[in-house]
């Protein structure tokens, strides 16, 4: 009886100290996913931010400024995110491998991707109004879901379909009646769209191989391109017309140009921090509610806008689309999360048993 007896008290203290370690290790969990949601709310906020500044920035360049050359706008992002990082790499602020034969193997397609993505985005910048701008970009997201599906094997339900059609519908009702119809801008923007969604696709593929990490790739995808870029500017005359061009005794031209050239490394930066931390189809759909922002203000600030009724109540359509595509995608990754949550308390409690 008395063996008996101490062993209860021991038995006691055992399932104690393990309802203890469980608390503290559900403690930890939580503290763990808060931090996680807010790297997650964070890096998309910094995209959204970067993406809007940069386009209001390249439009005032290359539009109201009339820079002449897409390329060499392109070519000072190149550069200026290629001194960024070998600068920080130099001070051990960031840290990516030291070039090797085995690098251009580990970053292919993406140098490519990225060229013919900053190009078309820039060269369409310059060529169509900042409305029709955004709402075409809105195409990437359609893309970005034949890119995911194929590359990642991922799959989206039927609400989601049906809001992606919707905002492709506003756009086609959109581009019905644009006055200001620039086929070359539009063929841009379209390759522009192809190449966002293959970049993202590919970002996160590479990313999480972790071979070069998110600063490697930015450095060698810019690396890379920077001689071709000049090589095709220099072909296609933009060099000497960037020479000749009057702008460069405008103080404030050159400092809208040195801003763009730096907001070209963070947009790069936020974008494949984005992709890292949430998904390659989340940093499309903060790139499009920020759009929705964009195409409101290019209205009314752009300068380039011509309005007609269908044209508006098609860009409204599409921006409906994107609203309701946002929150659809936003409640089922969340569902899906506590689904994952639920699953590991209950092997958690299985396990504790």
């Amino acid at each position: 009886m008395a063996e008996v007896r101490r062993r209860q008290p021991a038995r006691v203290k055992g399932k104690a100290s393990q309802d203890s370690s469980l608390l503290s290790d559900e403690g930890l969990g939580m503290a763990a996913e808060t931090l996680t949601l807010f790297l997650k709310l964070f890096a998309a906020v910094f995209y959204g931010v970067s993406s809007f500044l940069i386009v209001v920035v390249n439009k005032s360049i290359l539009t109201n400024y009339g820079f002449p050359s897409s390329l060499c706008v392109g070519l000072g992002q190149m550069l200026a995110t290629v001194v960024v990082l070998w600068a920080g790499k130099m001070v051990r602020v960031v840290n990516f491998p030291d070039f090797d034969r085995s690098v251009p193997r580990k970053t292919f397609p993406l140098p490519l991707i990225y060229f013919g993505n900053q190009i078309s985005g820039l060269f369409g910048t310059k060529k169509l109004n900042l409305p029709m701008f955004t709402v075409l970009r809105r195409f990437s997201i359609l893309f970005t879901m034949f890119a995911e599906g194929m590359l990642l094997k991922k799959k989206f339900s039927r609400g989601i379909q049906l809001t992606v059609f919707t905002m492709i519908f506003g756009a086609f009702v959109a581009a019905s009646t644009d006055l200001a119809f620039d086929l070359e801008g539009y063929i841009s923007i379209f390759v522009n769209d192809v190449l966002t969604a293959a970049n993202g696709a590919y970002v996160k593929q590479k990313l999480d191989s972790k071979e070069l990490g998110k600063y490697g790739l930015l450095y060698y995808n810019a690396l890379f391109m920077i001689l071709p870029t000049f090589i095709i500017a220099l072909i296609m005359g933009d060099v000497q017309k960037v020479l000749e061009f009057e702008g460069w005794v405008d103080v404030v031209f050159i400092m809208q140009y040195m801003l763009s050239c730096v907001m070209g490394f963070v947009l790069m930066y936020s974008t494949v921090l984005c992709t890292q931390y949430n998904s390659a189809l989340t940093t499309t759909i903060v790139g499009c509610i920020k759009n929705i922002l964009v195409t409101y203000i290019g209205m009314v600030f752009g300068g380039d806008y011509i309005f007609t009724w269908t044209n508006f109540i098609g860009l409204n359509i599409s921006i409906a689309g994107s609203l309701v595509y946002s929150y659809i995608t936003f409640t089922e990754e969340h569902s899906s999360k506590q689904s994952d949550a639920g699953s590991k308390t209950e092997i958690r409690g299985k396990i504790a048993v």
